[in-house]
């Protein structure tokens, strides 16, 4: 006897039971963020608008937010400057040195980031440049070149180098070409690692505790200040603005880019 397969509707039910439970957490704080209570419970008792009027009145979680969104921009802006090139010597050229090179790119990602930020902090505090934005900034570099490195270097093994070399056979030097040939053709992965990196940068807690202090808090590292003493539905809230705001940046960037396209060719 074979065994009967599930039904289009069996495979309906069990995907669904699945979304449930992985989205469960964030329905839990949805729920939870709407609470008139003054400390986290669930379920809640009533349905009240003013944890979210108290995200916007307080001016350690908005401090925060310009702190983090400044931080992981221009981060993800050098962290793209600086991992284009590093990719293309990767995969472009060959030298004495090179899988050595790519060791030290990638090595960040193997190191546990409390040992990352206690280094950091031992380097940046002589300076200094703990308690400031390129302290942070320099921090986060670390963690996310590699990724940009590798979602362009993926972009560029999968590129035809024919293209390049018929360009500087018609002339082209090595800028024109990079600019008409190389950056086209590497455009997925050079989005793909510019989202990756301000998306970690701006999520940072655990290096950002070590490096910040008391005139740059991010976003994450004032959540944990705040919860160190109190826990009302505001930090529901704000967890659901953010999830919110994830969101739409995501539609946008998949509405004007193709993020699907991006994230598979990266």
């Amino acid at each position: 006897m074979t065994a009967r397969r599930p039904s289009r509707a069996g495979w309906a039910v069990v995907l669904t039971l699945l979304y449930l439970f992985l989205l469960a957490p964030i329905l839990i704080v949805l729920v939870e963020s709407f609470d008139t209570s003054t400390y986290l419970r669930f379920p809640p008792e009533g349905f009240s608008l003013d944890a979210y009027r108290q995200v916007f009145a307080n001016d350690a979680f908005r401090e925060g937010f310009k702190v983090s969104g400044v931080t992981a921009a221009v981060t993800a802006l050098l962290a793209v400057v600086t991992g284009v090139p590093a990719a293309l010597a990767l995969t472009r050229l060959r030298f004495r040195g090179r899988a050595a090179l790519e060791a030290v790119f990638l090595s960040p990602l193997l190191v546990p980031h409390i040992v990352l930020g206690l280094a950091l902090l031992l380097i940046l505090a002589p300076i200094p440049l703990t308690d400031t934005y390129w302290g942070l900034i320099l921090a986060h570099l670390g963690v996310t070149i590699p990724y940009v490195v590798r979602t362009v270097a993926a972009s560029l093994v999968s590129a035809d180098p024919r293209a390049e070399e018929a360009a500087r056979t018609l002339g082209a030097n090595g800028l024109v070409t990079f600019w008409r040939i190389t950056l086209p053709t590497i455009r997925s992965g050079l989005f793909s690692g510019a989202i990756i990196a301000f998306l970690l940068s701006f999520d940072e807690t655990v290096i950002s505790l070590f490096v910040s202090g008391q005139n740059t808090v991010p976003l994450p590292v004032a959540v944990l200040q705040y919860v160190e003493y109190r826990s009302d539905p505001s930090v529901a809230s704000l967890s659901v603005l953010l999830v919110l705001l994830s969101v739409v940046v995501v539609v946008l960037v998949e509405r004007g880019l193709g993020l699907r396209r991006t994230l598979r060719s990266g």
